[in-house]
């Protein structure tokens, strides 16, 4: 059997005193937590650690001592073995420094049936002077020299020892990770867990120190210096009359939102639709999280909380910062005297386009009366469509300006607002796609439906397939008649069709870069991101091993460090889940609905085929 101590490393020059840690069950293996210094009382050390037990929820318990050899305490080392009278257990470690060595040794006291201690003594000498090569990695493998010493009980070859260092302040604040890539070791993988959870359980342990004046003082990671900010704690004072204040708030919004006038189905319809309306709802929801009142207990809920905090933070900023280079030179008059130019401009080109493709557009003989009936309507879409901007034009500046205003509610909410303003500037465009769509799709499943006529078949409605029809003359005739029609016409109505489709794809490529954008700053998590750049030991994938010490006759030494977890794991684990405005497709269902004349994106879902 393999005896692994887990030692913090500011506990190595700590004065004399007992150890306080945890034997991990199932396993060889003890984790030391701090050093209780001499001089004590064995009572109240037994009332500490009990009550550290009930906040802290772990088997605390006295591992052994720990003697540091200063003048006047030559009999200390013998004092604190005695005390393993007075603190049973069922091995009992007796760690000591020797004079003017950096090494110390290790005593394992054991207790037979009948409660004797039996001495198996380990010399355990650690050489701190340099540190040998070699990386051990994933839950590590170990290796070192047996060290065979005699006993006071006899010879023979006595069980190795491995002392684990390890920096509690990191092991107390990481959170562990499964390991996604590789096949761990079982037995090192359920104990790593172990030990983390141990450090950071035993937090409450660390409030009291060597600096206190109480009856006991330890040695722990916090003893250099204990980390506070009046900064911070003004800030967790301030933060609870605010948090109340948005949670009111937030409550009126909400009930003021859930009111029947709202609900109407209209209204449902036409917020569902809207990205602004969307994006609200959505910055609603995380504010109701952020303000919630319960407190983040779990890892998880934590990191969602402070993700969204952040996000929102920096989304607020961006939108300040937006909104002061808006108002700034007026810009938004500039914009404005632009905004109608350029309508009339796009509309300029279309007529020219519309003129074009009622000629002989790239050679093409096309239908000419379908021809000239389609290019009419779309020229009289196109002048009422100027004629409504021209309407609007005075009213414009106005407009944009507190258009301008709703950017201090972040980032998002104006890039939502601006893909809304889209979407109204180019709905003359989105309505000419609408006509060829629907006349180009009614003319491709008519096709296809008298195409099933010639070969004497038929869609089935009620069984959703293609069975076998007989037809007499008179409906074999209409529908050539028919077939002949539609296919002379369909060269027209498919060119109509692919210009406007690529007009609606250059305005939906547009919007969709405008809610990509919206999606990264809601979902990306910025604050597990700055962890994992300036304090990777916070989000610990694994641990890997440096050898620190391996001579012959001497135990292994090893230095436990952190695994930080990858950038693309923590994206994937952190990631905030959003919504869409629109229905996510693939691009093979995209080209299946261009094909056959479906809308890019439609209000409604087609689930039946109808002939």
């Amino acid at each position: 059997m393999v005896l692994k101590i887990f030692f913090p490393q500011c506990c190595n020059k700590a004065d004399s005193g007992l150890l306080v840690g945890r034997w991990i069950p199932g396993q060889n293996s003890a984790v030391v937590l701090a050093v209780i210094h001499y001089p004590f009382i064995p009572g109240q050390v037994k009332q500490y650690i009990h009550q550290m037990r009930g906040q802290s929820g772990v088997d605390l318990t006295v591992l052994g001592s720990w003697s540091m050899p200063k003048e006047g305490q030559e009999g200390m080392e013998s004092f604190l073995r005695d005390l393993s009278t007075i603190f049973p257990q069922g091995q009992w470690l007796q760690l000591s420094r020797e004079m003017g060595k950096i090494g110390f040794r290790c005593h394992v006291l054991t207790r037979d049936p009948n409660g004797k201690l039996i001495q198996q003594e380990k010399e355990l000498k650690e050489d701190g002077g340099g540190e040998k090569g070699g990386t051990k990695r994933g839950g590590g493998e170990k290796k070192g020299e047996e060290n065979k010493v005699e006993g006071e009980e006899g010879g023979g070859e006595k069980d190795k020892v491995i002392f684990i260092h390890y920096e509690q302040r990191k092991v107390m604040l990481s959170q562990l990770h499964p390991i996604d890539n590789g096949v761990p070791d079982p037995q090192t993988e359920s104990q790593l867990p172990q030990v983390f959870g141990t450090v950071c359980q035993s937090e409450p342990l660390f409030f009291l120190d060597k600096y206190d004046d109480g009856p006991v003082k330890m040695t722990h990671w916090q003893s250099e210096g204990r980390e506070g900010s009046i900064i911070v704690e003004l800030m967790k004072q301030a933060s609870t009359p605010v948090c109340l204040l948005t949670t009111w708030m937030l409550t009126l919004w909400t009930s003021l939102c859930s009111s029947r006038i709202l609900n109407m189905r209209p209204m449902r319809f036409i917020s569902s639709k809207l990205s602004t309306c969307v994006q609200l709802s959505y910055r609603t929801e995380h504010l109701q999280t952020v303000c919630s009142p319960t407190r983040a207990t779990a890892h998880n809920h934590f990191m969602r909380k402070a993700n969204i905090f952040v996000s929102f933070f920096v989304d607020v900023s961006l939108g300040l910062l937006l909104v002061s280079w808006m108002y700034r030179e007026n810009r938004i008059g500039k914009l404005a005297n632009t905004l109608v130019p350029a309508a009339d401009y796009v509309a300029k080109e279309l007529e020219e386009l519309l003129q074009w493709l009622m000629g002989a557009p790239a050679g093409l003989k096309m239908n000419r009366a379908l021809d000239q009936v389609l290019g009419r309507f779309f020229l009289y879409h196109i002048h009422l469509w100027i004629s409504y901007i021209h309407l609007m034009s005075p009213f414009v500046e106005m407009i944009l300006w507190y258009v301008g205003l709703s950017a201090c509610l972040g980032l998002t909410f104006a890039l939502s607002l601006l893909s809304d303003i889209t979407a109204l500037l180019t709905f003359h465009i989105y309505c000419f796609y609408v006509y060829g769509a629907r006349l180009y799709c009614m003319t491709v499943y008519g096709l296809s439906s008298l195409w099933r006529l010639f070969r004497g078949k038929k869609w089935n409605v009620l069984r959703q397939r293609v069975d076998s029809c007989s037809y007499d003359l008179d409906q074999l005739f209409i529908g050539t008649l028919l077939f002949t029609i539609l296919l002379f016409l369909l060269p027209t109505t498919a060119l109509y069709y692919l210009v406007f489709t690529l007009l609606r794809l250059v305005v939906v490529m547009f919007q969709g870069v405008l809610h990509l954008s919206v999606d990264f700053i809601n979902s990306f998590p910025l604050f597990a991101m700055g962890l994992r750049l300036f304090r990777s030991y916070r989000l610990a994938e694994g641990v890997k091993f440096r050898v620190l010490c391996e001579e012959p006759g001497t135990p292994l030494h090893l230095m436990m460090d952190i695994n930080p977890l990858k950038v693309s794991s923590v994206v994937q684990t952190y990631r905030t889940p959003t919504y869409s405005c629109y229905p996510k497709d693939s691009w093979l269902a995209l080209c299946k609905k261009l094909f056959l004349g479906e809308l890019i994106y439609p209000w409604r879902h087609k689930t039946t085929k109808i002939d």
